[in-house]
């Protein structure tokens, strides 16, 4: 029995609207707003937020619409079983950046984050492996003396390329333009500062630089350590919302991504916010409605308006006409570009953007518990449970995952992810009890076809859900039973509650071809778009996926630089 499920929401977003049924101005049907705002900013996700409080701060008049009733976008936290509480989409904290946390005093306005007390523990057949400061080198050696000696030197060379590229991360990419000497000047000087850096790192930085971008993770780790538990634990980083075989070239880039952050000053730490995510974006919409900010939920953007080429506002989905000299999209690329007139985009873009890669193989859960797991290879409570709890033994385990979800739809021997975050914060259960968060892969964001019929995650959400919960209870004994009640989310419910298009938790592939200035279209990296007054601010856009608020805080910089040179 799993008790009462929370569903989600079951209408689909339909992520391309005919454009037969957009609005007139004109129309006697739509409501036109006396009032034209400086800026409209689409989604109240938390790199929306982020951009809007940057703006009002500078002195603009800034309204944020937000489809859903509650801000936040898949950062927040919702009641999804009586009494239990759990963040529903994003659940932990590292890569929030620090300069967002100090701009928007997020702590004065009520944000705390706590560490784990342990970073990772995989569990495996007759054994396991705890990792976390003071822990992993004893911890490996138990496996190989040879890798735990080459710990030390393995992390100083991946700091030192996270180093460099954490400098990149609140910077505008250089952006390759059309036009005269006036407009490449500036990219210029940018790529000349990014060269500058780069000339910084020695020879032996520069290889790796270059392996970590085009190798796969599981050659990287292969060519530095020799026992499957740490490669294991390492190599989760590449795959994780990376619908990907740990030997897939490029991977190693996305397990760089996931070290680029810290809690509380520590480099490469993980957290919990006390409340869930949505304590983060909470503190931001306080930050936001402080510098005057209008926030409005339960307001869908049906349409950018456009007019000689120029954004002029938007009109919702129940005929309201918003005018402003600015609009910004904190949504996925596809969803934004497809309620924009196609007239007003460059075929050759349009083109790019219908390309532009997205789905991530992630099937997120939530569940109730009512005690907590215990796992034989390490039986009890204790600091491992405050882990991430990886179940996914070996790179070959994982590989074999891959492929099996390309030609099944999902793995029958999934990578499991399991948060318990009410082993740090007793705020989300009643006492005694616990909530935990299931973040799964491999699952393919569309199913194939295949001999099941009915290809639809409708269809066959439930039957994997139990599937994880299966996962899960073969490494800890009991826990199915412990289910009280769960929320399940496939990557269909992903994409039409969160408007994560193909489950994709980072808003587009992290591959070479869209990264940096060529995320999410070469010529379009420096958070504008071929419609003038028109920008982007969200995932889709330079340094990609995670909750930093990095896109938020450099898009709000290239909407004040225009307003400045009055450009809008």
């Amino acid at each position: 029995m799993h008790g009462a499920e929370a569903r989600p929401p079951q209408g689909r977003q339909n992520p391309s609207p005919d454009c037969q049924a957009r609005r007139s101005v004109a129309d006697p049907r739509v409501m036109v707003s006396d009032m034209t705002r400086d800026v409209i900013v689409v989604g109240a996700g938390h790199n929306g937020l982020t951009c809007a409080a940057y703006l009002a701060a500078a002195g603009l008049e800034v309204t944020v619409l937000e489809r859903r009733d509650v801000v936040g976008g898949a950062a927040v936290t919702e009641e999804f079983h009586p009494g239990f509480r759990n963040s529903v989409a994003s659940y932990t904290v590292s890569l929030l950046n620090p300069k967002v946390i100090r701009d928007l005093e997020l702590h004065r306005h009520g944000l705390t984050v706590v560490e784990r007390r342990a970073a990772n523990f995989l569990p495996f057949d007759g054994d396991s492996l705890l990792t976390g400061e003071g822990r992993t080198r004893a911890e490996v050696a138990r496996f190989s003396a040879k890798d735990a000696e080459r710990l030390d030197a393995y992390n100083d060379r991946l700091d030192r390329i996270a180093d460099v590229l954490r400098e990149l991360v609140l910077e505008t990419p250089p952006n390759l333009v059309e036009g005269g000497l006036a407009q490449a000047i500036p990219e210029l000087l940018k790529s000349a500062s990014l060269g500058r850096r780069l000339t910084k790192l020695d020879l032996t930085a520069k290889r790796d630089l270059l392996a970590l971008f085009a190798q796969s993770a599981g050659d990287w780790l292969d060519g530095w350590f020799e026992s499957e538990p740490i490669k294991a634990v390492l190599g989760f980083g590449g795959v994780v919302g990376n619908y990907a075989s740990p030997y897939t070239p490029g991977s190693a880039y996305v397990l760089l991504h996931h070290v680029f952050g810290e809690v509380n000053g520590k480099k490469g730490a993980w957290g919990h916010a006390v409340g869930g995510m949505g304590a983060i974006t909470g503190a931001m919409a306080a930050c936001c409605r402080a510098r005057g900010v209008e926030i409005r939920t339960r307001t869908d953007v049906a349409e950018v308006l456009t007019e000689k080429g120029r954004a002029t506002g938007v009109v919702t989905a129940a005929g309201e006409v918003l005018k402003a000299r600015m609009v910004v999209s904190n949504l996925h690329p596809k969803l934004l570009f497809s309620k924009v007139d196609p007239g007003a985009i460059p075929a050759d873009f349009a083109e790019r953007i219908a390309r532009y890669r997205s789905g991530s193989g992630t099937f997120r859960m939530n569940v109730a518990l009512s005690e907590l797991p215990s796992f034989p290879v390490r039986p009890g409570p204790g600091d491992h449970l405050t882990a991430g709890i990886i179940i996914a033994p070996t790179l070959a385990y994982m590989d074999r995952a891959y492929m099996d979800a390309r030609a099944h739809g999902w793995s029958r021997e999934p990578i499991v992810e399991m948060l318990i975050p009410s082993t740090l914060d007793d705020s989300l259960a009643p006492a005694g009890r616990h909530v935990a968060s299931l973040f799964c892969q491999h699952v393919a964001p569309t199913l194939p076809d295949g001999p099941l019929g009915g290809r639809s995650w409708d269809d066959h959400r439930e039957a994997v859900a139990d599937l994880m919960i299966a996962t899960v209870d073969r490494h800890a004994p009991g826990f199915a039973k412990s289910v009280l009640g769960r929320q399940v989310l496939s990557p269909l419910d992903l994409e039409r509650t969160f408007g994560l298009v193909g489950g994709d938790i980072m808003h587009g592939a992290l591959s070479l071809d869209q990264l940096f200035s060529a995320r999410p279209v070469l010529g379009a990296g420096d958070y504008r778009t071929p419609v003038r007054g028109l920008y982007q601010c969200g995932a889709g856009t330079h340094p990609g996926g995670g909750v930093t608020g990095a896109p938020g805080h450099n898009a709000a910089r290239e909407v004040l630089k225009d307003v400045k040179r009055r450009r809008v």
